[in-house]
């Protein structure tokens, strides 16, 4: 019989239908138990609601992420046949449709919104406004797509600190030689390298807010103009 455990949260096992626990025991699964790999969240959390489970975690990359889980064969295969039916009625798909709808009204209105921060974080001069405007669209553009993982899609801080991060990442990447920088694996010194090419960033953007002369030689007039044709088209003659 398989020996039982209150932790629900385990590592992968050396042998097959075996897990680790966390103080390094290696568990076997019990009898009767199937594999449930990630993928569906409804079936996720429905067996997990319905009983004992076997949460599988992985260190990827100093992160824990989710490897599946561990449930008795009956609870799935229950959970599964209950979400197929449901799924294949027209209520579901009136309620998925009504929620497509409701996230892309958000997302509509966060881009709008965030692309209003990102104009007030640059804050150009008056004769530079369109040229802050294609900037500010290349940087919303990038930052704001659903499932990006970039700053923009955090809500740990308010959207005037995302909307400058955005706009010295965009930077980073699209003015700077940040990519293809040799930086030594010494602890803090890509972080410091991050805060080097951040104050130039910054430097740059005070010119562009006095409205001061610039050159297309300029790496940020560069970077825009090789950027997106809708950006590029209407740009100003830096010499005009």
């Amino acid at each position: 019989m398989a020996e039982k455990d209150a932790t629900t949260t385990f590592l992968p096992g050396p042998r097959e239908r075996t897990v680790r626990a966390t103080d390094g025991r290696i568990l076997d699964v019990p009898a009767g138990w199937d594999f449930l790999p990630p993928g569906d969240p409804g079936v996720t959390r429905r067996v997990k609601a319905a009983g004992e489970f076997w949460l599988l975690q992985e260190l990827v990359r100093r992160k824990m992420m989710s490897r599946g889980l561990w449930a008795p064969a009956t609870t799935i295969a229950r959970v599964q046949a209950e979400l197929e039916v449901e799924r294949a009625s027209p209520a579901y798909a009136k309620k998925l449709a009504s929620a497509a709808r409701r996230r892309d009204k958000i997302q509509t209105e966060y881009v709008e919104d965030f692309l209003g921060a990102v104009l007030a974080f640059l804050d150009f001069h008056p004769a530079l406004s369109e040229l802050a405007e294609k900037m500010a669209k290349a940087v919303t553009e990038h930052a704001t797509p659903v499932g990006s993982g970039t700053v923009a899609r955090t809500e740990r801080i308010p959207i005037e600190q995302r909307a400058e991060a955005a706009v010295i990442a965009w930077m980073r990447h699209q003015t700077t030689a940040y990519d293809q920088m040799v930086i030594p694996r010494i602890k803090g010194q890509r972080r410091e390298v991050r805060r080097m090419l951040a104050r130039r960033s910054h430097e740059l953007l005070e010119g562009y807010r006095r409205g001061d002369n610039f050159s297309n030689r300029c790496p940020l007039y560069m970077a825009l103009t090789e950027a997106t044709p809708a950006v590029r088209e209407n740009l100003p003659d830096p010499h005009s």
